[in-house]
């Protein structure tokens, strides 16, 4: 298996990482458009395989696209990261061009792979990718929802004084502040409902930590966060790979699904060898479909921006 991470940043150069120490390619390529950058940080990573005990052979490459042909898998992380007061959304005008040209050019060399985006603003660029590249809808897949179902666990465990890894939740809709729909209904503690043990402003207060997730990071850090995010990349990389089936939240294709239709948006998906394989209806409530409705309707208004530029 060959995966390729384009973006040597820390999202990317962390996905990497966590790619190589995981065995699930024989061969990673980092690619960066900074000369230097991302040769820099695959020798780094291959100085740790006999710490770290892995086979994984890191390739780096300065805006090379041809040493990525023959990818499985391609990450792309590139863009401009959010800077504290920035919203995803403003990064469209700026990471549309970026992520139109990265995918055009992996398209060249990599014609069978599936695209895993993780640039901001995700929705938006998940919609682009599907649009300018012409795939199987199946094989564009945006990783937002998995990142966030990711931290609403983590404020679960916090509420709970538990084991993250005991709890089962998701957050559907977009991949943004005001957009993201944690379920509090549905998520679960050992297989029972968490509404059992919290209480509904604890519940509520989990919902909103949730939602400023990334701006809380990002205000602490001084930029976007990259641990998480490049973990919940290379998770979504091990799911393709080893064809495990998992049920993650990911931004994909819509046709009628959830009630929305010509947009990309994060719902509940199984992944496997394909890409995403099928979409799991949560048969939302009334109060649920209607926040949902409304995150679609914010995507969509980024969305047209897109046409605005000639993107799509």
């Amino acid at each position: 298996m060959k995966v390729t991470v384009v973006g040597a940043g820390a999202v990317g150069a962390t996905c990497a990482d966590n790619i190589a120490r995981k065995e699930l390619a024989n061969e990673l390529v980092l690619l960066d458009i900074k000369e230097g950058f991302a040769e820099g940080k695959a020798i780094d990573m291959m100085q740790t395989a006999t710490l770290l005990g892995f086979d994984t052979k890191i390739i780096g490459v300065t805006g090379d696209y041809s040493k990525t042909a023959g990818s499985d898998v391609v990450v792309i992380t590139s863009g401009l990261p959010r800077k504290p007061g920035m919203t995803r959304e403003e990064l469209i005008g700026i990471n549309a061009g970026i992520v139109k040209g990265v995918a055009e050019n992996i398209l060249k060399f990599s014609p069978e792979a599936i695209i895993i985006v993780i640039s901001n603003p995700m929705d938006t660029m998940t919609y682009l990718a599907l649009k300018s590249l012409g795939l199987p809808k199946n094989r564009i897949i945006g990783m937002g929802g998995t990142l966030d179902s990711s931290r609403f666990k983590f404020y679960l465990s916090q509420a709970l004084d538990c084991n993250p890894n005991d709890l089962q939740g998701f957050v559907i809709g977009g991949h943004g502040d005001t957009t993201m729909i944690p379920l509090t209904r549905l998520a679960t503690y050992q297989s029972l409902p968490v509404s059992n043990l919290l209480d509904k402003a604890t519940l509520d207060k989990v919902a909103a930590d949730t939602m400023v997730g990334g701006a809380t990071l990002t205000g602490l850090i001084g930029t976007s966060a990259w641990y998480a995010p490049g973990a919940a990349g290379a998770a979504l990389v091990e799911a393709i790979l080893r064809d495990e089936k998992k049920l993650f939240t990911c931004c994909v294709s819509l046709e009628g699904e959830y009630g929305q239709e010509d947009i990309c948006l994060g719902v509940p998906v199984i992944i496997g060898r394909s890409g995403w394989e099928k979409i799991i209806d949560f048969k939302l409530t009334e109060e649920e479909q209607t926040a949902f409705n409304k995150s679609a309707d914010a995507v969509r208004n980024m969305n047209s921006v897109l046409a605005e530029m000639k993107l799509v």
